[in-house]
């Protein structure tokens, strides 16, 4: 995959950025946002498929960019299709914190450090060419007011940007409210952005993985007298990426279920 084209989640974490503040929106349903724009972005490539509610791998060749490809070798390994709403709830701490390192490494963000409490060591994220972040908003502005079908792109992108509730930033207030409805309904115009999107409100709303029963139908296993963990459960980061250390712009991190 060519690198002159931005990926969906590099434009779902752009358009989360506030510029004036340096902070993400929704930073908690964002990291779902970004696993599933992972899948949008595979299915775009010619490497994944929808199957029904499931994700299928159709192409394993490495598309070039290392965040996707550890996604699509971790669903790769999974061996049959794994349903949407399994893969976006699994645990992904450090998705969020990855792409914003390897935007800042391509130049178009850059961290500002600080420190809260007057203590603790924090980093926020300015967008460095504001053109970018314009452009990626006029998309979704001229899908929303000329009611002209959108590529695919745009439509994952409005579908993925509805879903983690960023309708809100984007167009506040209630002169938004008509803008905020026709971005939900942008939804329809891409199936696999659609799926993804979808997953991802399910897994808000508790529909994702749940603990897995006893062979008994009793409680679930224990282990030193704690409930384990169910490998799919969702998992998110709790801190905001502008309250943690800055990480130095080395390799790109793996991102993906662990």
């Amino acid at each position: 995959m060519g690198r002159s084209r931005r990926t969906i989640p590099e434009e779902l974490l752009l358009l989360a950025l506030d510029p004036a503040t340096g902070t993400t929106a929704q930073p908690q349903s964002l990291d779902l946002g970004l696993a599933g724009a992972q899948l949008v972005e595979l299915a775009l490539a010619g490497r994944i498929a929808p199957d029904g509610d499931r994700i299928a791998v159709v192409l394993p060749r490495p598309t070039g960019d290392p965040t996707l490809d550890s996604a699509l070798e971790l669903l790769r390994r999974r061996g049959s299709p794994v349903r949407a709403v399994h893969w976006i709830g699994g645990p992904r701490l450090g998705l969020r914190q990855t792409y914003l390192t390897h935007l800042e490494r391509c130049g178009m963000v850059h961290a500002v450090a600080g420190q809260m409490c007057g203590v603790l060591p924090t980093t926020r994220y300015q967008a460095t060419d504001t053109a970018i972040s314009r452009e990626i908003r006029a998309r979704l502005d001229s899908a929303i007011r000329t009611g002209v079908p959108p590529d695919p792109r745009t439509a994952a992108l409005a579908a993925l940007a509805h879903a983690v509730g960023l309708g809100k930033h984007l167009y506040p207030g209630n002169e938004g409210r008509s803008c905020r409805s026709r971005l939900r309904d942008l939804i329809r115009h891409d199936p696999m952005g659609g799926l993804v999107a979808h997953a991802v409100m399910d897994v808000q709303n508790g529909a994702g993985p749940q603990p897995r029963r006893a062979p008994n139908g009793g409680a679930p296993p224990r282990k030193n007298g704690a409930v384990r963990a169910t490998a799919g459960a969702p998992a998110h980061a709790p801190e905001h990426p502008e309250h943690q250390p800055r990480h130095p712009a080395g390799g790109m991190a793996r991102a993906g279920a662990r």
